[in-house]
Formats: structure tokens, sequence, C-alpha cells
């Protein structure tokens, strides 16, 4: 049986197809709108992106691909052999531009993110009392229309947010694409997975 691949048609997708050609390995051709696709002795699984850890750990998918971002909100059991280095970004802390930003000085600070596990942890474990507002996106205008301090959100430029008036106050992490495993899976089958591994690995060297 084939190893099944779940991954996110979202902004690891141009990354990840670049990879699997690189590495000669199959990988599903054109745009299509099915969401289980078979591609040479390989099976995909095209999911949210939060959802893909999910998928591994659970065990409906061998392995993935998830951004390093995604793993720390979602917090699934899944091993992570390989940082696949492409869809580098941060996580960081932005709040209006020239605001005089004090989080300990706040009785409980007010945070908008689509990493609400993410964000709280980081005040948290400051001793900073927090409420985390959770938004889907558009989370740059949350501080302007009031509904929070400050935010909690992925950063690649940083061209988003001083066009919404905000600045960066602090980096929570680091964050590239990483190849997933379901833990059974790395045992069960030791070999096929051994066998992804060492090709993608040859093929970022």
């Amino acid at each position: 049986m084939s190893l099944t691949v779940a991954l996110s048609k979202g902004k690891l997708m141009a990354g990840t197809r670049e990879l699997f050609r690189r590495a000669s390995l199959p990988f599903p051709e054109g745009d299509t709108r099915r969401l289980v696709v078979t591609a040479g002795d390989m099976r995909f699984l095209f999911v949210k992106d939060m959802d893909v850890p999910t998928y591994v750990e659970y065990g409906v998918a061998d392995c993935g691909v998830a951004g390093r971002d995604v793993l720390l909100e979602v917090g699934s059991d899944v091993f992570e052999p390989l940082d696949l280095g492409f869809g580098r970004c941060r996580l960081q802390v932005a709040v209006p531009a020239g605001s005089p930003f004090a989080p300990d000085g706040a009785s409980t600070l007010r945070v908008a993110s689509k990493y609400a596990g993410v964000a709280a942890r980081h005040f948290r474990a400051r001793g900073i009392a927090v409420e985390v507002v959770k938004l889907a996106g558009s989370v740059e205008i949350a501080p302007g229309l009031g509904l929070a301090d400050c935010i909690v959100d992925v950063v690649e430029t940083g061209r988003t947010l001083k066009e919404n008036g905000l600045e960066i106050v602090e980096t929570v992490a680091e964050s590239s694409a990483r190849l997933v495993v379901n833990r059974a899976s790395f045992h069960a089958r030791r070999a096929e997975v051994a066998r992804l591994v060492e090709t993608l690995g040859r093929a970022l060297e």
C-alpha cells in the first residue's frame, strides 16, 4: 500500500511541489478540485493547513507537510524528521505604531490572533494575564478598531502590518515548512518512511 501524504493548498503548496519534483517524487498535476488524489505510488490528501497535523497524528495520513507555526498552535503528537527550509516566516507581536506598548503594565492584555494557543502561552509564560480574541483572518485591523491591544500573527515581509499602522515589537517563534510523520507509521512502515525522508533530505542538499 502506498504512503498517504496530507498537504494544504495554502502558502506551502508551491514549495512542496517544487521539492517533490526536485526529489523526483510523484506529485499531483494540475489544479485538481479533488481532495484525495493518487499520483504514482503515493496518495495525497488536501486539507486545511491547521488540519494537516491532525490527519497525521490520527494515522489517516502517514506523513504531511506543515508549517512550524501550525505545529506550535495545534500541538499534535507527531515526529518532525525534516525542516524543509521553505515557507520561512516569524510569529510576531505587533502593536499600533507609536503606541506606548507595555504588556507588563496592563491588568489584562487583549490579543487578537489566529494562533490563540501560541499567543496565550507566550504571554502567560511571562506572567501576563491575557484575553485572546481568536480571528480567522484580517487580524491586522483588530487594534485599530479597538478589538485588541496587540496581535500575534505570521509575518513574512511586514508590509501588511505597516500598511495597517502596526509595528513589530517582539518575535514569538521562527517558522518554516516541516515534514511530519505519524508515530505508528514511523515504526510500522519504517522502510517506506525512511526512504521518503532520505529522498527529500537529499533534494534539500
